[in-house]
């Protein structure tokens, strides 16, 4: 293997490109990040790795609006995902200029992962270490979520999750989410699939909700505390009547 991992252009005689795999591999290291789509709204819960006590934890952000109308989330290395927020920033201005109308969410998504394929193939570079989640409102209305990889693949989800442990969380979310739900039912969906993976704590965690025709807006520390506590209340009727069910049985 020692030979083909060291030029990313060059494929292995099974077909694998290491140099992309290892990308991937350094997105399942990074922080979790979930999104949730609801009938209007898009939710995405991220979780925030414990900054370090003379740190400014305002200079460490794993969400950013792209448009008035569309907010990124990233799984993985931060200087990565500064790039290419800044240049889907700039495609989003561009095409408002040349248009003169709202980018669409799909041409953003498939903008970014069209960034992230050409460094798959490009000798002297190497992959973006991210994954996205890019949510946001088409001109008519409509909500979306797309995840873009490092190998540059462009998907829509109705809700998903990348980085550390995404496995369980889109396990819980397959097996938790239903259609059409409202923005607060959306955010306790989100916060219950994220703390199946993160420990309780607002410090540790950041909700970011996206609403039609209104800017990205990122929960308070005391608003976060409030839905952590009304969920795990609700985790306790669940258990108690589990218990009750299985006494009178």
């Amino acid at each position: 293997m020692s030979k083909y991992d060291r030029a990313l252009t060059v494929f292995s005689p099974d077909g694998h490109l290491f140099q992309a795999e290892y990308a991937m591999e350094a997105v399942k290291k990074g922080a979790a990040s979930i999104g949730v789509r609801g009938a209007n709204s898009v939710i995405l819960a991220l979780e925030k790795f414990e900054t370090k006590k003379l740190q400014d934890s305002r200079t460490v952000k794993k969400v950013g609006a792209l448009d008035s109308h569309i907010a990124l989330a990233y799984s993985g290395l931060s200087a990565d995902a500064r790039v290419i927020l800044n240049k889907a920033r700039i495609e989003c201005q561009n095409f408002r200029l040349r248009m003169d109308a709202p980018c669409p969410v799909d041409y953003i998504a498939r903008y970014i992962a069209g960034i992230q394929q050409k460094y798959t193939q490009s000798g002297g570079a190497r992959p973006f270490g991210i994954s996205t989640l890019i949510a946001g409102f088409d001109p008519d209305k409509t909500p979306h979520l797309f995840v873009t990889d490092p190998t540059g693949t462009s998907t829509e989800w109705q809700a998903t999750a990348i980085g550390r442990s995404g496995d369980v969380v889109r396990e819980y979310l397959e097996n938790h989410f239903q259609q059409d739900l409202s923005t607060n039912d959306s955010i306790d969906l989100a916060m219950k699939a994220l703390l199946e993976v993160v420990d309780t704590g607002s410090k540790n965690l950041e909700i970011c909700v996206m609403e039609c025709g209104k800017p990205m807006r990122i929960l308070t520390d005391a608003e976060v505390t409030a839905c952590i506590e009304r969920v795990e209340g609700e985790k306790k009727k669940e258990e108690e009547e589990k218990k009750k069910k299985l006494l009178s049985a």
